[in-house]
């Protein structure tokens, strides 16, 4: 059994700062075509309307909400400073200032000032047993939850993954496209996805020599990455590429400098985030002067590639991630 949590979206439920309570003007009959049950997590979540106050977590699935033409349903979003370079250059910049900003952590109160009736996030994207915000405790306030599905635990502790990066996105296209009944444009937008991965991976030569490709997000004393169940994971082996840590089980983690000496990668792929490193360039300065690794194939050949965040975590950037990097592998086989 996952060590997931779901929540079932009751529309009868007229939220407020204090908890709960039964809406006379929501107990009427459902509205045609609902109610409509998702799987989210491994279990079923239920909607009897859809959603109208939404808070979203985290600049990725904020743009998924967007993409979907669902900025109206949105009370507001959270997104941290680390991010805000991704929304100056967000092709839903529009949407972001439409929508109101409310806060740069999210909380409890955040969402309960919003008058939220469902909030999307994930584990480590917002949701945290420490921090105390999690969908068992929204749930315990009346607000229904979404879990980001790239970040599904996958019953290993906190380990977090349930299926391929790009599967992950799809799936919550679709369960968004039902949730907020807009099925129609979420599939054409799944449709649009897999047509611009497909094209890079028929572009790519059969026999092709296929570059190890090390992630990089931040880190000194150990390097934050992508295993096998985040989004660069496919990012980089759909672009033709090989993920040196495809074989870890989890989603976004923590590796030691051993391990990224001991795979030699030929390629490095920058977070453009920001962190405890600082900005692209500072990242590869501090790759160029680390000792071991400035001697990395990658390191000495000048082997760098940099993405934004919100192309590398789950979200509607994640094709034209393939595109970009797919298009540099290609550059390095000629």
């Amino acid at each position: 059994m996952r060590k997931t949590i779901a929540t079932v979206l009751v529309a009868t439920l007229a939220v407020t700062s204090c908890g709960a309570q039964v809406s006379d003007a929501d107990s009427g009959t459902a509205p045609p075509g609902y109610p409509v049950t998702v799987t989210n997590c491994g279990r079923p979540m239920t909607v009897q309307k859809p959603p109208s106050r939404v808070v979203t977590n985290d600049i990725g699935i904020t743009e998924l909400m967007f993409a979907l033409g669902l900025g109206e349903r949105m009370a507001g979003y959270v997104v941290d400073k680390g991010q805000s370079g991704g929304v100056a250059s967000s092709p839903w910049k529009a949407d972001f200032g439409k929508v109101p900003k409310l806060a740069e952590k999210i909380n409890r109160e955040v969402v309960q000032g919003a008058d939220a009736d469902l909030v999307f996030a994930g584990w480590s994207y917002g949701f945290s047993e420490g921090t105390g915000f999690t969908p068992d405790t929204l749930a315990k306030l009346g607000i229904a939850s979404y879990q980001l599905t790239e970040a599904c635990r996958n019953g290993v502790g906190k380990q977090r993954g349930i299926m391929p990066p790009l599967d992950a996105l799809y799936t919550d296209l679709q369960n968004l496209g039902k949730i907020f009944g807009v099925s129609d444009r979420a599939e054409k937008l799944i449709r649009e996805y897999r047509k611009q991965v497909d094209e890079v991976a028929a572009a790519i030569r059969p026999g092709s020599p296929k570059p190890k490709v090390f992630l990089y997000d931040d880190g000194r004393d150990q390097p934050f990455t992508s295993a096998r169940n985040a989004g660069p994971d496919e990012i980089i082996t759909k672009s033709g590429g090989v993920n040196i840590f495809a074989d870890v089980d989890d989603s976004w983690t923590t590796v030691s400098w051993e391990a990224v000496l001991q795979r030699a990668p030929d390629v490095i792929l920058i977070n453009d985030y920001g962190g405890e490193v600082g900005t692209v360039a500072d990242k590869e300065n501090f790759l160029r002067s680390k000792a071991g690794v400035r001697d990395l194939p990658a390191v000495r050949d000048g082997h760098f590639f940099a993405l934004p965040y919100a192309a590398l975590v789950e979200g509607p950037r994640n094709a034209s991630a393939v595109v970009e990097f797919g298009r540099y592998l290609a550059g390095l086989r000629r």
